[in-house]
């Protein structure tokens, strides 16, 4: 039987300060839960029965110690509980995983992403899933990036957040730590032409908020400036890409010359 208490918690987990106090975060749908069940502890599920009836094998997923509570209800009543406009069956909660990583041990091996300032849920998550399509791990958020565990951006990412992990550090003193043989990328309106940049495998790439780029004191930071040109060069076209079509632009330019490289 779903609780007032819990129904009270999942509501709490639209909030920033909600998820970070209970340590915890809302997935919904019937893909995206499958995808996440068994790369983060899932302590609650919110289903209806139509979902349960073929989620056994998903279930199984979870280890012993971490069985979820399981409560059936009806559509309405998941209409009711949802952060979702149209829900999907099956609501489930899951624990926000500790991290300790450090973008050093990342970036000497492979290609990275750090995020400074990027604000709207949506973009980071379009980002995660970019990143998961494109083979990238680790994304570094400064602090001022949108929450990734905020319900908007875990739809977003599709669940490739089962496959990319995504750190809140200081950027500045994260990137001022990397040692001066590595790469670091930032994106800029006055940065070189992408396409005739020379590009290393791995390293950092930086995207900056949506208005204002990359802050000033990151991209002191940065050793190298990369411009997405329009196309004809000169011609009177929008100010800028939107930060993740941008990311996804510049992730392909990358991986096409490890191809060409390999």
């Amino acid at each position: 039987m779903l609780t007032k208490a819990t129904q009270k918690l999942i509501q709490t987990l639209d909030t920033r300060k909600g998820r970070r106090k209970e340590g915890l975060f809302v997935a919904e749908g019937p893909k995206l839960v499958a995808e996440l069940l068994g790369h983060f502890a899932c302590v609650h599920i919110v289903a209806t029965e139509a979902w349960l009836a073929q989620a056994e094998e998903l279930l199984d997923r979870c280890s012993d110690a971490s069985q979820p509570l399981v409560d059936v209800v009806t559509e309405e009543k998941l209409r009711q509980v949802s952060l979702q406009q149209t829900p999907q069956q099956v609501l489930a909660l899951f624990r926000i995983p500790p991290d300790e990583a450090e973008l050093a041990s990342v970036a000497a091996s492979q290609l990275t992403i750090a995020l400074d300032g990027v604000q709207d849920p949506g973009n980071l998550g379009t980002i995660v899933r970019l990143a998961d399509w494109f083979g990238v791990h680790d994304i570094w958020c400064s602090p001022g990036t949108a929450d990734i565990w905020n319900p908007k951006a875990v739809q977003a990412t599709m669940g490739g957040l089962a496959r990319v992990r995504v750190h809140y550090v200081n950027l500045v003193s994260q990137l001022q730590a990397l040692p001066s043989s590595s790469s670091i990328y930032g994106t800029s309106l006055h940065g070189q032409n992408l396409w005739q940049a020379e590009l290393a495998p791995h390293g950092v790439v930086v995207m900056g908020n949506e208005g204002k780029g990359v802050s000033p004191e990151v991209d002191l930071l940065c050793r190298q400036r990369l411009l997405i040109p329009n196309y004809p060069e000169g011609q009177a076209t929008t100010e800028s890409l939107n930060v993740a079509m941008a990311t996804g632009i510049v992730l392909a330019e990358f991986r096409r010359r490890q191809i060409i490289r390999s």
